[in-house]
């Protein structure tokens, strides 16, 4: 890799047809990425990328005019300060927020990137260029705004709304509540017989220790190894994955941990109360973003989360 200072007006210059080549290929995977979930946005992207197109061009040209027709490739991974980027076809499904601040964030790079190019340019048409560019790349967020005023109408706003809303139910609310039901439920009963047979709230507490961490690792690989979200549009599987695992393990861990009180009594008691404030954020859960009735919602969590507690209740009795 080489220094930034240590580059030639020559390399400088095919340096940012290199750059403004990729920024283009990048908006233009953004607007593909976002075509079928967030049409609008991907429009304003499409947009962002022919303004970068133009900038190609105009580099390309005064390029011609200055050193000729071969243009020596150089990249912004031949030179040192510049950050990495995650490549875009790794990352799917585009996240609407993800794109604005990684779009953001490359405006940022190459007007800092420009400015710096023009301030040690001696050449003055180059350097004119350079900072005509800059000028461009500042005013770029000013644009987007513009373009999401003139594309994003109120009723498009309600529809990007809503089919974000739809992909956050997807791959975040859906496998964190099946990890959450799964945890607060099905641990109730280890760890209650366990509580009721050996009236210990040390051997409760490891009993359901083990129990929420095991659940946790087998819901996480179990979600992770499901689909890798191409088809369905539920996320990166092991981003699904890891949520639905933690949220299982906190699940169990909920009312786990009033185990550690040595009063075994008092333990239980509060316990017991734990488990009532669990199903109840799960019944608000389903309410909220599953769209299930509250009556519903309370009587299917209420009545699978009492079987369980029976059953590890008469378990550990006997």
């Amino acid at each position: 890799m080489k220094n930034f200072n240590e580059l030639s007006e020559r390399e400088v210059l095919a340096l940012a047809i290199s750059l403004e080549e990729e920024d283009e290929r990048v908006y233009a995977d953004f607007a593909e990425g976002l075509r079928q979930d967030f049409p609008a946005s991907a429009g304003i992207f499409a947009a962002m990328r022919k303004e970068e197109s133009e900038h190609r061009r105009k580099l390309i040209e005064l390029y011609r005019q200055k050193f000729g027709e071969h243009i020596p490739l150089v990249r912004r991974q031949d030179v040192k300060g510049f950050v990495q980027r995650t490549p875009v076809w790794l990352v799917r499904p585009l996240g609407l927020e993800t794109v604005r601040k990684q779009a953001s964030a490359m405006e940022v790079e190459t007007r800092r990137f420009y400015e710096r190019a023009a301030a040690r340019t001696q050449d003055a048409s180059i350097r004119q260029l350079l900072d005509d560019l800059a000028q461009q790349e500042r005013s770029h967020e000013d644009r987007a705004q513009e373009l999401t005023e003139e594309k994003l109408r109120p009723e498009v706003k309600e529809d990007e709304e809503r089919a974000r809303r739809r992909l956050f139910v997807l791959q975040v609310i859906q496998p964190g509540l099946a990890g959450l039901m799964d945890g607060s439920v099905s641990t109730l009963a280890p760890v209650f017989a366990a509580a009721m047979a050996t009236r210990s709230s040390w051997d409760a507490f490891l009993v359901g220790m083990a129990a929420s961490i095991g659940a946790g690792i087998s819901m996480g690989f179990a979600e992770a190894l499901s689909d890798d979200g191409s088809l369905t549009g539920r996320g990166h599987p092991w981003a699904r994955g890891a949520v639905e695992g933690a949220m299982t393990t906190l699940g169990g861990i909920g009312h786990t941990l009033p185990f550690l009180i040595a009063d075994f009594h008092l333990a239980l008691a509060i316990a017991f109360f734990v488990v009532v404030i669990e199903l109840a954020a799960i019944t608000w859960v389903r309410h909220r973003y599953m769209e299930t009735p509250t009556f519903s919602a309370a009587l299917q969590v209420g009545l699978g989360g009492a079987l369980v507690f029976v059953t590890g209740v008469l378990i550990g009795q006997s």
